[in-house]
Parts: structure tokens; sequence; C-alpha cells
């Protein structure tokens, strides 16, 4: 079983404070979002919680061990990170950016295994990307690109995964596709993830548990149905959404077609 565990985080940059007391927990099987208006430091949590940002107050542990103890090469084998844009300064193919997901997995001397060749297979088959793993990845749309940045994170065949907007760039289908495939990944293989998204009705959809962030906190983490409510909805996102339970969980629509 793997655990996560935020405890009275704060944290945030230069002068500023982005995060105050958190506290959150993240473990095997478990599917979160993380929900929020723009500036309510979602982003700012998942840097925390992969040790990209030191705690001001507060810790961050992983299985019981202190995040600050540990390498980034111990962190990187345990935690993945899909960030919401991957600049490369090289014109890499597909499956070259999906093979730097086994860096720090690699031998003493750097060369790739057979077990290497197969987790980066498994992780293009996975994501559907067998038809553009010999592209550039500067050749792709922003979805494919995406969806590529994906598979680098499961071919590190880390134990965590944390997202950031993973499907901002996707359609509709590979939106649901997507987070789909990383449920039954917590399921099966007992992955513990956490995603930022947008879109509440996705959130909904896949989520096991929904937090909420406003104002660098969190106000509520529960199951979508006990969080996604009309009220709460109101206080954080405005007036102008409207909560509908169907097929019993929460939807959230504008209570009003938009006038010009």
């Amino acid at each position: 079983m793997t655990v996560l565990e935020a405890r009275a985080v704060s944290a945030g940059y230069g002068a500023g404070t982005v995060l105050r007391d958190c506290t959150l927990s993240l473990a095997s099987g478990d599917v979160l979002a993380v929900v929020g208006p723009n500036g309510a430091g979602k982003s700012t949590l998942l840097r925390v919680l992969a040790g990209l940002l030191r705690p001001r107050a507060g810790s961050v542990s992983l299985d019981a061990a202190d995040i600050v103890s540990l390498s980034r090469a111990a962190i990187a084998r345990r935690i993945a990170v899909v960030p919401q844009i991957l600049d490369t300064l090289f014109p890499f193919t597909v499956r070259e950016i999906v093979g730097l997901g086994r860096t720090a997995r690699l031998g003493r001397f750097g060369g790739a295994s057979a077990g290497d060749a197969a987790a980066v297979d498994r992780a293009i088959a996975e994501l559907e990307l067998g038809p553009l793993a010999s592209r550039r990845i500067d050749r792709l749309s922003g979805g494919e690109r995406q969806r590529a940045v994906l598979a680098m994170a499961l071919a590190q065949e880390a134990d965590v995964l944390l997202l950031d907007e993973p499907t901002v760039h996707l359609d509709p289908g590979h939106q649901i596709a997507t987070l789909a495939h990383l449920s039954r990944l917590a399921r099966t293989r007992g992955l513990a993830i956490l995603a930022v998204l947008h879109d509440l009705n996705l959130a909904s959809a896949v989520a096991s548990r929904v937090v909420v962030m406003d104002q660098g906190r969190i106000v509520r983490d529960a199951p979508p149905g006990e969080t996604l409510t009309s009220e709460l909805v109101a206080a954080i996102f405005g007036s102008g959404l409207e909560v509908v339970a169907r097929n019993g969980s929460p939807r959230v629509f504008p209570a009003d077609r938009i006038r010009s």
C-alpha cells in the first residue's frame, strides 16, 4: 500500500504564500480530482506533493518517509508527474519521449534493458500511440502530444501519478477514454492517482474523491456526491451553475442559457 500524505502544508513563491494549512492523503487505488477556480493553488499543491516545491510549514511524506529526505531519483521511481505542457529542446520522436520515463530506472551505466523496452511498448499501446511512435513530438497536435506525455509517465511505472490538467488539449472522446483508463489503472495496478481538473463533470465521473480548493485552502475533500453540492458549487464557482443528480452522480450545468 502506497500512501502520499500532506500534513498542514503551507507553501508559496518568493514573498507570496499560495497554500495555507493543506492536509491531504492519497493512497493506492485512489483517484482524486482537485478542482477550484483559477489561482486557488491546485498546481502548487501538485508541485508540493511531487517534491518539486518545499513546504514552508507542515510536511509531505511518502510511505511515512519525509519527502524532503528523499533524492530526486528515489522520488522519480515512485512518483510520476504529468505537466500541462512539456517543452523539449530537441525534436524527439514519440517513442523517445515515452522512453524518457524510464530514466530513473536505468542501470548503473545508463543502458536500456529488455524490461525498459517492454514498459515503453506497453505505455505506447495503452495510449493508442502506435501509429505515431516514429513521429516527431513537435509535429503532433496538442492532444497527441499530451497523450505522449501521459505515456511517458506510465512507462515510468511509478506508484503515484500526479497530473496537471491531463485532458486540457484532448477532444471529448479522448478526455473520457484517458480518464477511464486512469481509473482502471488505479483499480487493476493499485496506482494512487491525483489529477488537477477544471471540468467538474469529468471530476464527478472519474474521481473516488473530489478535493475543492479556494484561496489556497482545501475547503472540502469527499466523494463527488458530497463535494459537488449546489451550495458549495455556488459558493466557489458562482451562482450561474446548477447541480443535477444524474445516474447517482452530480452533474453541473449553466443555470440559464447565456444571453448576449
